[in-house]
């Protein structure tokens, strides 16, 4: 059985100021659907989470948002997916995600995803867990974020080895076909956070 059956995507509720952001979500939805991988997601309707779900969906593939309970009463939940886990709070929604997925893609979003990418990236640092973290760039959208992490390591903040924390990937073929290169492999150690 394949190690890779489930992706958690952390990525933006709102589309970007690029038009390549919104198609790149939807590019990424149609594939992961294509190579029989559920989607693990924020549960809204809106920009870059309601494209990458709806593609998803649209191509057949399972979805399962997992929202916190007040965002859900802003009305921005995704009600056509094929679950909804409402929780009580951001932290319950991270560490569901977490437990659903065999592995992680951050794309581009904002201050939300930035959060939910760190602390997957912490917990790999601390060693709660050895799941496969990727970071999508999509037009340059990953530079910014993967210039933070060199400057925190190049500081001494954090360790030499924070890069092998993650792999950056160039836009959505590359991070697809990395997804299926990992779902071949052999599962590696615990993924089961202590």
């Amino acid at each position: 059985m394949p190690a890779i059956r489930s992706v958690a995507v952390f990525c933006g509720s709102r589309a970007g100021g690029l038009p390549a952001y919104a198609a790149a979500a939807t590019e990424l939805g149609r594939g992961l659907a294509a190579a029989g991988i559920r989607l693990i997601y924020g549960g809204g309707r809106v920009g870059l989470m309601g494209a990458v779900a709806d593609a998803t969906l649209a191509a057949g593939g399972h979805v399962i948002g997992v929202i916190p309970d007040f965002l859900q009463q802003w009305e921005v939940a995704h009600q056509g997916v094929d679950e909804l886990i409402v929780t009580d709070s951001m932290h319950t929604r991270k560490r569901r995600m977490f437990d659903l997925a065999d592995a992680f893609v951050s794309f581009p979003g904002g201050l939300g995803t930035f959060d939910e990418t760190f602390e997957i990236l912490t917990w790999r640092q601390l060693r709660l867990h050895d799941k496969p973290i990727l970071i999508c760039d999509v037009e340059g959208s990953a530079v910014a974020l993967l210039a933070l992490i060199r400057g925190a390591v190049d500081d001494g903040f954090a360790p030499a080895e924070a890069h092998n924390f993650f792999e950056a990937v160039a836009g959505v073929p590359a991070l697809l076909a990395r997804l299926e290169e990992l779902g071949t492999a052999p599962a590696a150690g615990s993924s089961a956070l202590l």
